[in-house]
């Protein structure tokens, strides 16, 4: 599928096996979120601009060697599930401005309701990753991204651990210009729009509360 990377490095499907083992305790599970998020933004930075900045090392050398601009970068978590992965990626970039989307999913018409919303200024300038574990019908990662373009976003990747080909196909059809990382794409969704085989609700898993 156009603009889906699935990350299929050894690391990353090994710690997302054990993630989906309904046995896997909360502590497990948050740490090897935070692993994966590491390792998929490693992948999603790939093409990071750098500039050239003068330093000495040392052996008393001068020279010019690339840097990024962490400032040009922006992570933003959708809640709650997303800060599992935020702090992944603030490990590899740790002065990077960060922004917070809160939705839910209304049960009763599924319409998905922002209750939270505060993102870094100059958007348009910077590349902004967002951190969502699961794109399940893909209602959320559209609303979210939507909410981010209004903002002036240009540039936008987002970091999921699991997708469904369903809610991919929908982003992808409403976002065509902006990339996924993913770990994998699962089978498919249930009569109740939960991913299959899935991790479970992430939140839950993660802080417990299942």
């Amino acid at each position: 599928m156009k603009n889906v990377v699935i990350v299929q490095h050894p690391l990353v499907q090994d710690k997302l096996t054990i993630m989906r083992n309904k046995n896997t305790d909360s502590g497990v599970f948050r740490m090897l979120m935070n692993e994966i998020s590491l390792l998929l933004c490693f992948e999603a930075t790939r093409d990071l601009a750098t500039t050239l900045e003068e330093i000495e090392t040392p052996f008393h050398f001068h020279g010019k060697f690339p840097m990024i601009k962490s400032k040009d970068l922006a992570f933003i978590s959708v809640l709650r599930a997303g800060t599992g992965m935020l702090d992944g990626a603030l490990t590899l970039i740790p002065t990077a401005p960060v922004g917070h989307i809160g939705l839910y999913r209304d049960p009763k018409n599924y319409s998905i309701i922002e209750y939270y919303f505060k993102v870094p200024q100059d958007l348009d300038a910077k590349q902004v990753i967002v951190v969502d574990p699961i794109i399940a019908t893909g209602h959320s990662a559209v609303a979210a991204v939507s909410r981010i373009k209004e903002c002036g976003a240009k540039n936008i990747t987002i970091l999921a651990i699991v997708a469904a080909p369903e809610g991919l196909k929908y982003f992808t059809a409403v976002h065509p210009d902006v990339k996924i990382f993913t770990a994998a794409v699962d089978e498919k969704l249930d009569a109740n729009n939960y991913l299959v085989p899935g991790l479970g609700d992430a939140g839950d898993r993660l802080f417990g509360t299942a």
